[in-house]
């Protein structure tokens, strides 16, 4: 697609953003780029944050050095809710203001789980639910002239081709990979290693 229209690629996956996190984040290979310019894979260490509204960040970004290129940005896999954020410019801002409560809950994701928490979290920040939020914001119209491509397959062949996709990393070293970075310091609470 991108050859076709004059398109450079911007990666919505929250893992292919890290070095050195090859195998375990299915990282698209610079054979496979097929000299098409990618944004957002291998631009952050495994020990740094990234979350939704520095996505937003260096995606803006990405896509002005796209348009700035005469080029159509193509936004690609990975988090549907990062490609939202994007899309239709959801404001976050009210959530950043107190990070200290984010140290207070983190411990509760184990037994909550992570979306139970956020939820949580933002009621904690704003003192409104996030469902009210979430509504505010899909009213709004995005800033952008977009279409969507879904791929579709069969979820049995799905299933397989996933069930085949972990023996492949395996045998490609995943193992090797994970001890790695686990040697580097990288530890079960960091972003880049869940």
């Amino acid at each position: 697609l991108a050859k076709a229209i004059g398109g450079e690629i911007i990666s919505a996956d929250s893992m292919q953003v890290y070095r050195r996190m090859d195998i375990g984040s299915a990282k698209v290979r610079p054979e496979e780029m097929e000299g098409v310019p990618h944004y957002l894979i291998d631009v952050l260490e495994p020990a740094e944050e990234f979350h939704v509204v520095r996505f937003q960040q260096m995606a803006k970004e990405a896509l002005r050095q796209i348009r700035a290129n005469g080029h159509i940005p193509i936004v690609v896999g990975g988090t549907g809710f990062y490609i939202q954020a994007l899309l239709y410019d959801i404001d976050f801002t009210e959530n950043e203001a107190q990070t200290g409560i984010r140290a207070e809950l983190e411990e509760l994701a184990a037994w909550e789980g992570a979306e139970k928490l956020h939820e949580l979290e933002f009621y904690r920040l704003t003192g409104t639910r996030i469902s009210g939020h979430n509504e505010e914001q899909k009213a709004k119209e995005s800033p952008y002239h977009f279409a969507y491509f879904v791929l579709n397959d069969d979820r049995a062949r799905l299933y397989e081709r996933i069930d085949a996709r972990v023996d492949q990393m395996m045998e490609a070293g995943l193992l090797q990979e994970v001890e790695r970075l686990k040697a580097e310091g990288l530890r079960r609470g960091m972003v880049s290693m869940q």
